[in-house]
């Protein structure tokens, strides 16, 4: 199965660093309270990660600012040890609030998504995690569709493909047969986006509304393209 490395994500500018325009903590994933101005309390170290793009990437879930989240370097693989290293990105002013973040990681091509994955984040926030292999290898999806993967028991973390500084917002999470539809925010139609083509990754809860077993999501709105339903990969 094809990976996509660092190199080739940067060769067509798809981790773009740019400065998210007009993001805010999504309506769909939840967040803690945001902090006062006297609040010195430490970032929650809790790490969570789930698979992603048919098994070539993951989503990593750290805590911090939800308008400055971290890009991940190129992670290096031991075993079954995967290193992850976040850089953080504050090109401007961050939110104060401290929200659950997910940073898209591209996988070495010799990650099979099949085998438990031990995963160690470093750099602008530490942590460990374990990532349960699937049950099964994952279908082959077509390069920059969109994906979802569960991130927790009720939480999936939805990569879809486009302008860095544009990130999707969740609007609303709505019970579907088969699973849920997941409504974006419509941009602005004056709204600035930074002209590269990135993997945004955005978070949704869907507590009370999805049962147990697969779960497909279908994606709607905020000019977000979808084939047809996401089925989401990994246990919860």
């Amino acid at each position: 199965m094809p990976r996509r490395s660092l190199a080739a994500l940067l060769s067509i500018g798809i981790l773009s660093v740019s400065a998210l325009v007009g993001c805010a903590t999504a309506p769909g994933a939840p967040s803690a309270p945001e902090p006062t101005a006297d609040d010195t309390t430490a970032a929650p170290s809790e790490v969570r990660a789930g698979w992603l793009d048919a098994g070539r990437g993951i989503a990593v879930v750290t805590w911090g600012s939800s308008t400055c989240v971290p890009v991940a370097a190129e992670p290096v693989l031991a075993g079954t040890t995967l290193t992850v290293d976040l850089v953080e990105v504050a090109d401007g002013a961050c939110t104060r609030d401290m929200a659950p973040r997910a940073t898209y990681v591209a996988l070495p091509a010799d990650v099979e998504p099949t085998g438990d994955l031990d995963i160690d984040v470093t750099g602008a926030v530490s942590g460990k995690t374990v990532l349960s292999g699937l049950t099964e290898a994952p279908v082959a999806v077509d390069e920059f569709a969109p994906s979802a993967g569960w991130v927790g028991d009720e939480q999936v973390a939805l990569l879809t493909w486009g302008s860095s500084g544009c990130r999707p917002q969740v609007e609303a999470v709505t019970s579907a047969a088969g699973g849920a539809v997941v409504t974006f925010v419509e941009p602005p139609a004056d709204q600035i986006c930074t002209a590269d083509m990135a993997p945004r990754v955005t978070l949704a809860d869907l507590s009370g509304i999805a049962a147990d077993g697969p779960v497909e999501l279908t994606l709607s709105g905020g000019n977000v393209a979808s084939d047809g339903p996401v089925t989401v990969l990994g246990r919860r």
